[in-house]
């Protein structure tokens, strides 16, 4: 029995395990007295090797597996050429360090080891054949003697893998040798595959030629340790055979093929052979004739199925007839470029794949998530497609050679395709050792600190390396972020500057070809915007060539990246002096991009911007977009109104302070709509709509109040002979204006005490008269129209009535829609005790006391029917009209006022002007069910959405769809739909008011 170790040697043990970078010196001391180490444990290179390998915890657990398993004979062997041969032991421990797959494997095949015991020359960097002859060794050969077919394929694949890793992680080969190697592997491994199949099946063989085409990473020769092999297959019958049979026994055995790779025997699986890049996809027959798969591409296909194809390349079967297949889809692959909606297509694939991300992975997704390797692969293949077509030294189905073609003929920046290439190589080898752990499928960085730990100390990460893991992994993927923005557009600017000598540009029609594949309808304007913007030595140009290629990228993502393009050299026109203006781009974060967004998106809010550039200020301040409140509006207004001489100036003033707001609503309605990287698009389209009637209705108010301010001073001082006040109607008394509603209002006085009756109602007319001219002056600033249509009498009547005359008219000839008209009345501006006085008038008349007799409700009805049928417009569309159309504005707002006037009198919470409020507080006193309220609700909001929408892009009012094109896409972006959908936008706008009429239907007419 052996005696304990003195407490000091257990304690100098101990630390000399820490130090070479064991976790549990205490298990790891008990390993190393294994009984299988004994000739070894005191070998200090042993101890050595074990701490240069990712995990030697993990190492010397493996080390002690494989020796338990050898033969008697040979465990002796292992150990002596462990520690007598340096290869060897930086190969073995290094595998057995960083993949417990791999271990698993040695320990089940003890005698595997040996393939690393020597390298010839040609070991170094196998390819395709010297991977077949090890395979072919393997199954057909002595070692797969014992084995059935399937299981020598897989036993002999792992072998070769073993060698692959061992490459890898001692530095032999690099993260794109790796991956080359990985694929060749593949196609190895699919040739043996398909020869089993045809060795089981040699009818189906004799009758068919069949060809299997790599894709994706494998036809890229750039594939992970673990990975689903995409293939395409293709076939043609033998002479003599007929085509259908010919079809079905090339199926069976492409089918079989796949299976033998898939399969799980007790020698485990190799990998799933994926054939859904194929036609059709999964729907599609498995396998194709050459002429089937070329009508296919040429009718049906869509560009991501051009941009697959990229990688094709044939690795197993009849290599003619596979060259064959890719020499027919090359030339559709570059002329894929110039399909329609080709830049749209792509960048819808980019934002799906993120978007279809589960939440709680999007930060550790080294693949799919925002600054992961397929920025960098869908951003390097769009180039290749855009410039590809003309220059063939682009046609690289391996990224990182496509990314360095790219740099040498211009089209990405030097600088950035090194940066570049540098991260691309790190995710790669991050991601090839999280998966050569386990050899499962995953692109997810691991949270556990023991996994970090090991992933760390394989990338030669040894001091904190997590930490120091974790540092350079953001840095990575920051800067693939920055440089997939970067990559486009930077040479975009080169092709427009001037360059050192022995630089190379893109070429005026290279740099057209981007353009247009960017999105931008007019290239030539658009680079001579560029140059205009980047060229010189100034402060100026240097900032906006830093800012430009983020800002282009932000263009393009809109509907109408011209418009931005130009919006912005305007404004860069007329600020770029001001210092504070490029400092607020370059600095604050958001400005940029919320510049971008409303400079891009539709003609309202730039038309604002550009007749007072100085508002982009509002775009970087913190509280910069939120809406003002009406007290705080009409103090500033009143402020400057007081500051003024004379009434045009006051009410100029006035109008200014206006033009500003509806700018600051206008923007943070539009960057609401569309996100930003930072803050996604709002969800609860309810509250925008709300948002943004409140904010126009206070600023209208505002903007009243200080008319009126301005016409009184201007004749009468501070005193006009009458109190007079403005109530608000319609969508402005009910706080829910559009950005093109007039005002809609009445005007109502009450002589003051001792004052002549006649002289006060020639002062009221006289302001009313003066506020609408001042109002309307022709100005650079948007007019206010104010419409008095409502009043007593309509346009026959007197414009400016007193309570009195109010309550006479009311009460003798009043009809039931002005009853209802006064629904929406609320003061806004003015006297408030004259305000309140005439809101006490109405009350009575818009919620009587008995609620609305049967007469009344059947002339509601009627005028209502009335309307539909006389009022909307010829030739609109009554499915699709947001005011007037089935399910529209109308609709809901007729249905709600006849509950509000039914039942207003003894339910005060139905008395408020604001339609949602109202059909809600009916919800809830059960006037209306749950399901109809919200489908009321759902299309009024969507209507008003629309209403805006079309406002915010073409720079004037509609109550329909725009027939352009352009400005369809960008209504449909302001509603949250993707490029290409605009149908789907129609369909759901038919949908949701059709579901809403029939509600009409039921509580309206009562149907």
């Amino acid at each position: 029995m052996a005696l304990p170790a003195p407490q000091g040697r257990r304690s100098s043990t101990f630390t000399r395990l820490l130090r070479h970078g064991f976790t549990d010196p205490q298990a790891a001391g008990k390993l190393l007295d294994a009984p299988e180490l004994s000739s070894v444990r005191s070998d200090s290179v042993l101890l050595e090797a074990l701490g240069a390998t990712a995990d030697p915890d993990q190492a010397l657990r493996g080390l002690v597996r494989l020796a338990e398993a050898q033969p008697e004979e040979d465990q002796q062997r292992l150990l002596s050429t462990l520690v007598t041969a340096k290869p060897l032991r930086d190969r073995l421990l290094g595998v057995l360090g960083a993949s417990e797959a791999l271990a698993d494997h040695l320990v089940r095949h003890p005698g595997d080891w040996e393939t690393l015991a020597t390298y010839e020359s040609v070991d170094l960097h196998p390819t395709t054949p010297e991977f077949e002859q090890a395979l072919a060794e393997g199954i057909w050969g002595e070692r797969g003697a014992e084995l059935s077919r399937e299981d020598a394929l897989r036993a002999a694949y792992r072998r070769a893998l073993v060698g692959i890793a061992a490459r890898d992680v001692c530095g032999t080969t690099d993260v794109a040798q790796t991956a080359a190697e990985l694929a060749d592997l593949a196609t190895a491994t699919l040739r043996a595959a398909l020869e089993i199949a045809s060795e089981e099946q040699p009818g189906d063989a004799a009758v068919s030629r069949l060809a299997v085409i790599g894709m994706g990473k494998c036809g890229g020769h750039e594939l992970n340790y673990v990975s689903d092999v995409d293939v395409i297959f293709v076939a043609e019958p033998k002479d003599g055979v007929e085509e259908h049979d010919a079809m079905q026994a090339a199926t069976r055995l492409a089918a079989r093929m796949m299976r033998v790779c898939s399969d799980v025997t007790p020698e485990g699986t190799i990998w799933p052979v994926d054939a859904n890049l194929r036609p059709e996809g999964r729907n599609g027959p498995l396998v194709r004739t050459l002429s089937s798969h070329l009508a296919y591409y040429q009718r049906w296909a869509k560009t991501w199925e051009f941009q697959a194809l990229l990688k094709a390349r044939t690795v197993a079967g009849d290599p003619q007839l596979g060259q064959e297949y890719v020499d027919a889809v090359t030339p559709l692959v570059w002329q894929a470029a110039e399909r329609e909606n080709f830049i749209t297509d792509v960048r819808h694939m980019r934002r799906r794949v993120v978007a279809n991300i589960p939440a709680g992975q999007v930060d550790r997704e080294l693949k799919l998530g925002p600054g992961g390797l397929r920025d960098v692969e869908f951003a390097v293949q769009l180039l290749q497609l855009v410039h590809g077509r003309s220059d063939a030294t682009l046609r690289s189905a391996t990224t990182l050679d496509a990314l360095k073609a790219l740099a040498a003929g211009g089209y990405v920046g030097r600088q950035d395709a090194t940066a570049l290439d540098a991260a691309y190589r790190f995710l790669r080898t991050l991601e090839h050792r999280i998966q050569l752990h386990k050899l499962r499928r995953t692109h997810l960085m691991p949270e556990e600190e023991p996994d970090l730990r090991r992933l760390a100390r394989s990338l030669g990460m040894r001091t904190e390396p997590v930490d120091t893991l974790r540092k350079e992994w953001r840095w990575h993927a920051r800067e693939v972020r920055r440089l997939h923005e970067k990559l486009f557009y930077r040479p975009l600017l080169d092709a427009v500057a001037v360059l050192e000598p022995g630089e190379i540009r893109l070429s005026a029609k290279a740099a057209g070809q981007r353009l247009e594949a960017l999105g931008y309808e007019d290239p030539v304007a658009a680079l001579r915007h560029l140059e205009a913007l980047a060229s010189g030595v100034t402060r100026k140009a240097a900032i906006q060539r830093t800012l430009l290629p983020v800002l282009l990228g932000w263009f393009a993502d809109s509907a109408d990246p011209d418009a931005g393009l130009l919006g912005f050299r305007k404004v860069s026109d007329a600020l770029g002096k001001t210092p504070w203006y490029l400092r607020l781009l370059r600095d604050e974060g958001a400005a940029a991009e919320n510049l971008a967004r409303v400079l891009s998106a539709g003609r309202l809010a730039p038309d604002l911007l550009l007749r007072a550039p100085e508002a982009v200020a509002l775009l970087g301040a913190t509280d910069g977009l939120q809406p003002r409140g009406r007290a705080a509006l009409e103090q500033e207004i009143l402020a400057a109104v007081g500051r003024a001489d004379g009434a045009e100036q006051a009410v100029a003033a006035a109008r200014g302070v206006r033009r500003r707001e509806l700018f600051r609503t206008a923007a943070a309605d539009l960057i609401g709509a569309y996100g930003t990287e930072s803050s996604p698009a709002a969800e609860d389209h309810g509250q925008a709509v709300d948002a943004v009637g409140s904010a126009l209705s206070d600023l209208n108010a505002a903007t009243i109040a200080g008319a009126l301010r301005a016409a009184v001073r201007e004749q009468w001082g501070d005193t006009l002979p009458t109190r007079f006040a403005v109530i608000g109607m319609g969508r402005f008394g009910g706080h829910e204006l559009n950005y093109g509603s007039d005002a809609d209002v009445l005007f109502v006085h009450e002589p003051r005490e001792g004052a002549d009756e006649q002289e006060a109602a020639k002062a009221a007319f006289a302001v009313a008269n003066e506020m609408r001219r001042l109002l309307q002056l022709p100005s650079s600033d948007p007019p206010l129209m104010i419409d008095a249509d409502l009043r007593p009498e309509g346009k026959t009547g007197p414009l400016v009535r007193t309570l009195a005359s109010y309550a006479a008219y009311y009460r003798r000839w009043s009809l039931t829609w002005e009853s209802q008209a006064l629904l929406r009345a609320e003061p806004v501006a003015g006297d408030a005790g004259v305000g309140q006085r005439f809101i006490e008038l109405v009350d009575p008349l818009r919620y009587p006391r008995e609620g609305l007799g049967e007469d009344a409700v059947r002339e509601i009805r009627r005028l209502k029917a009335r309307m539909e049928s006389e009022r909307l417009p010829r030739g609109a569309d009554p499915t699709m009209h947001t005011k007037l159309g089935r399910g529209g504005l109308s609709d809901v707002e007729w249905t709600v006022q006849l509950l509000q006037m039914r039942h207003g009198h003894e339910l005060p919470e139905l008395r408020t002007t604001r339609t949602r409020v109202a059909l809600a507080a009916a919800r809830a006193a059960g006037l209306i069910g749950e399901e109809d309220a919200r489908t009321l609700d759902e299309a009024w909001v969507l209507a008003t959405r629309v209403r805006n929408a079309v406002m915010l892009v073409r720079g004037r009012p509609g109550d329909t769809f725009p027939g352009d094109a352009r400005e369809l896409a960008a209504v449909g972006r302001y509603l949250g739909y993707e490029e290409g959908h605009v149908g789907e936008m129609l369909d759901d706008y038919r949908r949701c008011t059709r579901r809403a009429r029939g509600v009409v239907e039921e509580h309206f007419y009562g149907a």
